[in-house]
C-alpha cells in the first residue's frame, strides 16, 4: 500500500509539473503572438503613412544627425509625423533581420497628436525614441525576459517616459533584453535572441542588447537603456554606439523595479543608472540636458535638482587626464589596448595632459564588491525570478552555480579566496562569493565605500579631471558572453564606484588585429583567455571603443571628455 501511494505521488508530481510547463509554453506563445499582432499593426500603420503622404525622402531623413533632425523639427522643415513614420518603417526592417523589438507602442499615434496641439516645443520635439523592456510604460508589461512578469501591465509611465513626453519625444518601441537582465548576452525563452546588425553571427551585448541592435541598424535615433554592470556600455562597444551610464541617482530610475533587486534597502549596495545611447556623443547630451528639468526633479524629488551644465560641456579647456589599457585582471584583445593607445596620442597631441593610472585592486572590486552585493544570500533572491519558468541556455552556468549547495558555497568560499586576489586570478570563484551573516552583509557595505574613497584618493592624487581606459570588446560571437561574465571586469568597476561612464567608437578591426590577436596569450593564457581569443575572433570591420570616466555627478565633464575623443576620432 506504501509503495502504490509512493508510486502514486511521484505519477502526480509528475503530471503537476507537466502541467505547469505546458502553462508556461501557453503564456509564452501568447506573449509572442500579442508582439507580432503588434508588429502587424506597425506594418499596417506605415503602408497607410506612405500611401497618404508618397514620395518621402527616407534615406535623407534617416541619415540626420540628432541635431539636426531637432533644428529641422523646430523650424517645420520637417513634420514629427513625417520623422515617427520613417522610422517606424526603418525599426520593422532592423527587427527583421535582428529580432530586437519587443513590443511596438501604439500610443505613439496619440503622443503625435498630443505634440502637435501644444505650441510650446519641447528640447526632444517629433524625436522618435525607443526604450529597453523593462522601463515602465502605461499600459505595457516590463517582462525582463521573464514569464512571471507577463501579467504585470504598467499602470502608469514611469518619470523618465513622462517626461520625454513632456519634452515632445514620442516613444514608439520597447527592446529585447536578456532573461533577468543579468546577462550581456540578448536572449530569453520568450522573444528569443537578439543579433547583432553589423553581423549576424555576433551578440549585441546586453543587457541593453535590443537597444544597441535596433539604434545601429538605424531604427532608432535615440534610445534609453539601462545599465548594473557594463548593460549600456557594452551594447554600445558591441554596436558601434556612443552610451552613457551616468551617476546612477542622476536620472529618475525605471519603473516598475527589477523583479531581481539585490539588497534593495542597503545602503551602499551597487545601483542600476539609466541612461541614453545614440550614434554620437551630441545626441546624448541633448538628452541629457532634455531629462535634466523642472519636470524631472518635481515628479521625483529624490533625483538631486542638478540641470545640466552647458559651460561645463563645451568648455574647451585642457584636461588632466589619467589612462590604462589594461585593469590586470581579465586582458582585453589587442584592437582595443590600440584603441586606448591612439586615443592617448590623439589627446596628447591636441593639447591635453596624460598620466598613467593604475586601478587598485581589480580582482577583488570583482569577486569581493561586485559578484558578493549580487549573490549574498547564495544566489537565492536571484534564483526566485526563475520559479516556474524556463532557463534561457546563455543563464545556465549561473544559475547552476548559484544551485551549489550553501554549505560547499561557504566550503568553496573560504577554501578559494587566497586563489582570487593572487595572479592569476581563479575568475569563476567570482560566482560563488557569500556573506554568511548580517554582521558580514554590513561590512561588505563599509568595504564598498572604503574603496571608493580609495579610488578618489588616488584619482585626486594624481590631480585628475577624467580617466581614458579600455572597455569589452569587440562584440563577441553568440554563445559566448554565457562563458566569460567575468570579462566584464572593465565596466562593473565603475558601477561599484558609482562614477558617470561612456563608451565611444574610435576605430574597427582590421586585419592586423585579427593576426595578432592570433598570438594572444591574455594574462596567462588560461582557460578564460583562450576562450575570450575564441569569441572576438572574426571580426575584421566591427567596431572598436574606449571607455571615457568622471567623478560622480560629473556627467557633462565626462560627455565633454567623450565627445573631444569622438572628434579626435573622426579627425584621423
Amino acid at each position: 500500500a506504501a509503495l502504490a501511494l509512493l508510486g502514486g505521488s511521484v505519477a502526480a508530481l509528475g503530471v503537476w509539473k507537466w502541467l505547469g510547463k505546458k502553462m508556461v509554453q501557453k503564456k509564452m506563445e501568447e506573449a509572442r503572438r500579442t508582439r507580432d499582432e503588434g508588429l502587424k499593426k506597425m506594418a499596417k500603420a506605415v503602408q497607410q503613412f506612405r500611401e497618404q503622404v508618397p514620395g518621402v525622402q527616407r534615406d535623407a531623413i534617416l541619415s540626420l544627425p540628432l541635431l539636426e533632425l531637432t533644428g529641422r523639427l523646430q523650424e517645420g522643415s520637417l513634420s514629427p509625423r513625417t520623422v515617427l513614420y520613417t522610422y517606424l518603417e526603418k525599426a520593422l526592417e532592423v527587427t527583421q533581420q535582428t529580432n530586437c523589438l519587443r513590443h511596438f507602442i501604439p500610443e505613439c499615434e496619440e503622443q503625435l497628436q498630443e505634440i502637435e496641439r501644444h505650441k510650446e516645443k519641447g528640447l526632444l520635439y517629433g524625436i522618435p525614441v525607443s526604450i529597453k523592456d523593462h522601463i515602465g510604460h502605461k499600459g505595457h508589461l516590463a517582462t525582463c525576459g521573464l514569464v512571471q512578469c507577463l501579467g504585470t501591465v504598467m499602470e502608469e509611465d514611469s518619470v523618465l517616459v513622462k517626461v520625454l513626453k513632456r519634452q515632445g519625444a514620442i516613444p514608439f518601441a520597447m527592446t529585447n533584453v536578456p532573461q533577468s537582465l543579468f546577462s550581456y548576452e540578448c536572449s530569453n525563452p520568450i522573444f528569443g535572441q537578439t543579433l547583432n546588425p553589423l553581423n549576424p553571427q555576433k551578440s549585441p551585448g546586453g543587457s541593453s542588447g535590443g537597444e544597441g541592435a535596433l539604434i545601429a541598424g538605424g531604427g532608432s535615433i535615440l534610445g534609453i537603456g539601462s545599465d548594473m554592470g557594463g548593460s549600456i556600455r557594452l551594447p554600445s562597444s558591441f554596436c558601434g554606439l556612443c552610451g552613457l551610464k551616468p551617476t546612477a541617482q542622476r536620472l529618475s530610475p525605471a519603473l516598475p523595479a527589477l523583479p531581481f533587486q539585490p539588497c534593495p534597502s542597503s545602503p551602499a549596495h551597487v545601483p542600476c543608472a539609466l541612461g541614453p545611447m545614440a550614434r554620437d556623443v551630441d545626441s546624448l547630451a541633448v538628452c541629457m540636458k532634455a531629462l535634466l528639468c523642472q519636470e524631472m526633479f518635481q515628479l521625483d524629488p529624490t533625483v538631486p535638482p542638478i540641470p545640466f551644465n552647458e559651460q561645463v560641456y563645451s568648455s574647451s579647456t585642457p584636461l588632466r587626464v589619467g589612462y590604462y589599457d589594461t585593469d590586470g585582471y581579465f586582458p582585453l584583445p589587442p584592437c582595443m589596448r590600440r584603441a586606448v593607445k591612439e586615443t592617448r596620442c590623439a589627446l596628447q597631441a591636441a593639447g591635453h595632459q596624460l598620466v598613467l593610472f593604475s586601478p587598485p585592486r581589480i580582482p577583488y572590486v570583482v569577486t569581493e564588491l561586485f559578484f558578493k552585493t549580487f549573490f549574498a544570500d547564495g544566489g537565492r533572491t536571484w534564483l526566485n525570478v526563475f520559479t516556474g519558468d524556463i532557463v534561457d541556455p546563455g543563464l545556465k552556468p549561473q544559475v547552476n552555480s548559484c544551485k551549489i549547495p550553501r554549505l560547499v558555497k561557504k566550503l568553496l568560499a573560504l577554501l578559494l579566496k587566497p586563489l582570487v586576489t593572487i595572479p592569476p586570478p581563479l575568475k569563476d570563484v567570482a560566482m560563488i562569493s557569500i556573506c554568511r551573516s548580517v554582521k558580514e552583509m554590513w561590512n561588505h557595505h563599509h568595504q564598498i565605500q572604503e574603496y571608493r574613497s580609495q579610488f578618489i584618493t588616488q584619482w585626486k592624487e594624481l590631480q585628475l579631471d577624467v580617466v581614458l581606459c579600455p572597455v569589452l570588446g569587440p562584440a563577441f560571437t553568440t554563445g559566448y558572453p554565457r562563458k566569460l561574465l567575468t570579462a566584464i571586469s572593465s565596466t562593473m568597476l565603475y558601477n561599484v564606484l558609482n562614477f558617470p561612464a561612456g563608451v565611444v567608437p574610435v576605430s574597427t578591426v582590421t586585419e592586423a588585429d585579427e593576426e595578432e590577436l592570433k598570438l594572444y596569450k591574455g594574462c596567462c593564457d588560461d582557460p578564460w583567455d583562450r576562450t575570450l581569443k575564441q569569441a572576438v575572433s572574426g571580426a575584421v570591420g566591427m567596431p572598436v571603443a574606449v571607455q571615457c570616466v568622471a567623478l560622480p555627478w560629473q556627467e557633462e565633464l565626462c560627455l565633454r571628455f567623450m565627445k573631444e575623443v569622438e572628434t579626435l576620432s573622426r579627425d584621423k
